[in-house]
């Protein structure tokens, strides 16, 4: 019997660059996201070339039950999830005071709310069958503070230490919890969040280069894993500068403009 893998925000982007890797490896798949006519279009796809059971959920992931209301779902179709891919998330851009609220809520519903009640039903499923992989998506994001996009480094921040947390708690129940940690990624991000996709800074990856380390990780059971050596030294260094010293290059490096930030001129792409 084939393994099921669940990959949320699945239909683009590195959830799209994921789905291709698993389906090629013969995985059942559970694919959820909002565009529903792109994800019928992999069910298609995927059940003519590679013969594999493709079950496409529509959902809002940003709702406060969404996370139960997916699991409830899942469960009644009779499946049992044997990979879980906490991989939908959204950005904002702008001063954390003027960006109206139920913006702000959306993302911390989408980036960390759901993604943690996600990690806890299925954690805890996986270590009562004694196995189980699941991987959460961060970013490079996670190890600063991030002016002009406060919001989105703070879930980051949060999913790294949640993750690591897990996959500690979790040790000896045979199932692993890898955070991956990528740079700036080409994908629709920087629409999503209302920002250029013009980057200076860092030459993005494309969204299959990240799925193909978070996929080799993942299979590793590596607790984290940040493609790229010029981001491991990244973080490396990010540990020794002082936060003063961090919190004005982030500010720099999202807005484009070192004196005056509140301009919020030259919008870069995020990490």
């Amino acid at each position: 019997m084939n393994q099921t893998v669940l990959i949320t925000g699945a239909a683009s982007g590195i959830g799209r660059a994921f789905a291709d890797l698993f389906a090629a490896r013969g995985y059942d798949m559970v694919l959820v996201g909002r565009n529903l006519t792109g994800l019928d279009a992999m069910k298609v796809e995927y059940a003519a070339k590679y013969g594999i059971h493709v079950l496409t959920i529509r959902k809002d992931l940003s709702r406060e039950d969404a996370a139960q209301e997916l699991y409830d779902a899942v469960s009644a179709a009779g499946l049992s999830v044997d990979v879980l891919l906490n991989n939908a998330g959204v950005g904002d851009y702008g001063r954390f005071v003027e960006i109206p609220w139920q913006r702000a809520r959306s993302l911390a519903g989408l980036d960390m709310l759901t993604l943690a009640q996600l990690l806890q039903l299925y954690g805890a499923d996986m270590a009562r069958r004694g196995g189980g992989r699941i991987l959460n998506l961060a970013s490079i994001a996670a190890f600063e503070p991030g002016p002009y996009m406060a919001m989105y480094f703070a879930a980051k921040a949060f999913v790294f230490s949640l993750s690591q947390a897990v996959s500690k708690e979790l040790e000896g129940t045979g199932v692993t919890v890898t955070c991956l940690c990528p740079g700036p990624t080409a994908t629709n991000f920087e629409r999503e969040a209302h920002m250029s996709s013009e980057n200076k800074w860092f030459a993005p990856m494309t969204a299959e280069e990240v799925a193909r380390a978070g996929f080799a990780a993942l299979m590793r059971g590596k607790a984290v894993c940040i493609p790229k050596t010029r981001y491991r030294l990244l973080k490396l260094a990010a540990g020794f500068a002082p936060e003063s010293l961090k919190r004005s290059l982030a500010a720099y490096i999202n807005t484009g403009n070192w004196n005056d930030h509140r301009a919020h001129r030259g919008r870069k792409s995020p990490p």
